[in-house]
């Protein structure tokens, strides 16, 4: 962006009102990076304000007529696109999800499951303490496990089993985060930090153009990057497509 900028970083305003370091710069929009950071200015209403990195399940945060931005993870329909490319011979593809916190998301990636011609084995989950024995039911029955942002599911204790899992019985997990890839996943869909960058750019240009906040629609993330973790792969026994390998990041 051209223009006068001037960026805050928490860390620099450690006992200091955020919200009124913000305020005092009188800008024209803020952009808000991260949870933390949107978490600061949510309480100003008078101000455009484009967000984006930040994780909201319950919408709780990024609501408001004076705030658009752009969600924090690539849709997990377009992970199951990227995973049919990586393994065409994948047909069943097991999940957990709890209906409270992301059954609208199943709902959309069940669809794009059926679409695809893939049975999407899921499992409702009330509490992270149900996901152990419904994954482990799971086996001999699945192909590949999906991991949904559900944070019902992703507690350190269920990544960990879920990680063990897919070892012990040569099962891939599919997600959404290189975090993941780098402790045992197979792959990931992950957004592109430029691309978020230059989409939120282009939000800000038309709310300076004088369209409003509330008529800009809330965007998924555009771009993304293919993440494989090539010594699980091996580990697993798995031929992985080479046209995907050779688009993807891969961690050796």
């Amino acid at each position: 962006m051209t223009g006068n900028i001037k960026k805050l970083v928490l860390s620099d305003l450690d006992g200091l009102d955020a919200a009124k370091s913000v305020r005092d710069e009188r800008p024209d929009v803020i952009v808000a990076i991260g949870t933390e950071a949107m978490n600061r200015v949510k309480k100003i209403k008078d101000t455009p304000i484009v967000y984006l990195m930040v994780f909201d399940q319950h919408n709780t945060l990024t609501t408001g007529s004076n705030i658009t931005g752009i969600g924090m993870h690539v849709a997990p329909e377009r992970q199951l696109i990227s995973a049919q490319k990586a393994l065409p011979r994948l047909k069943r593809v097991g999940t957990l999800y709890n209906p409270a916190r992301s059954g609208a998301l199943f709902r959309k990636t069940q669809a794009m499951a059926r679409s695809l011609g893939i049975d999407l084995v899921a499992r409702e989950v009330r509490s992270s303490r149900d996901a152990l024995n419904l994954v482990e039911g799971m086996k001999g029955d699945i192909e590949a496990f999906l991991m949904l942002p559900d944070a019902t599911i992703l507690t350190p204790e269920t990544v960990e089993y879920l990680l063990l899992f897919s070892l012990n019985n040569r099962i891939p997990i599919i997600t959404f985060s290189d975090k993941y890839v780098q402790m045992g996943a197979l792959m990931a869909l992950d957004v592109d930090p430029y691309e978020v960058g230059r989409q939120a750019g282009e939000m800000v240009r038309k709310i300076l153009s004088g369209t409003p906040p509330e008529s800009i629609p809330r965007s998924e993330p555009h771009g993304a990057v293919i993440m494989i973790n090539s010594k699980i792969a091996r580990k697993l026994g798995l031929s992985l497509n080479e046209e995907v390998l050779s688009r993807a990041k891969v961690i050796r």
